[in-house]
């Protein structure tokens, strides 16, 4: 397993800790990602993306989607037959499972649907005005006072 060391960018970069932090969790971590069940991740705008995850047998009582702490969580739990069954082959799996999904900072859930044996997850993407790109004027230096521009006090 290799490892990387991230103090040149800890040296080059501030406030993206946490990004170092997710960086060596991924390289790091030992476990296989478990594959069930199979989900696509796909950019629906430039700042709304969809979560697709395959769901069949499934009914909407069965799952839950939730988000804590940056992280969405989907989760399913089977409801027990009340009759036993026989099965000759048996397919399709309806195991219980979590899957997790690690969110970016501004992005949330904006609803879920259940159609088709998938279940869509839809996300979008708000940047707060205060972290959109603005302009900065430059002023002399020959004592002059902060202009404002597009509603706050620069030097």
């Amino acid at each position: 397993m290799r490892t990387f060391d991230f103090a040149p960018l800890h040296r080059a970069t501030v406030g993206f800790d946490q990004i170092a932090d997710l960086m060596d969790r991924v390289m790091s971590s030992d476990i296989q990602q478990p594959s069930y069940p199979p989900y696509n991740i796909e950019k629906t705008s430039d700042d709304a993306y969809r979560i697709s995850i395959a769901v069949a047998g499934f009914s909407e009582d069965e799952l839950n989607v939730e988000v804590k702490e940056h992280a969405l969580v989907v989760s399913a739990r089977k409801a027990e037959d009340a009759g036993e069954r026989t099965y000759l082959h048996r397919g399709i799996a309806t195991r219980a499972f979590e899957r997790r999904f690690t969110l970016a900072d501004h992005v949330r859930v904006e609803g879920a649907s259940h159609a088709d044996g998938m279940l869509h997850i839809d996300l979008v993407r708000e940047v707060p005005e205060a972290l959109k790109p603005r302009r900065i004027e430059i002023a002399s230096a020959a004592g002059s006072k902060p202009k404002e521009i597009a509603g706050s006090t620069v030097n």
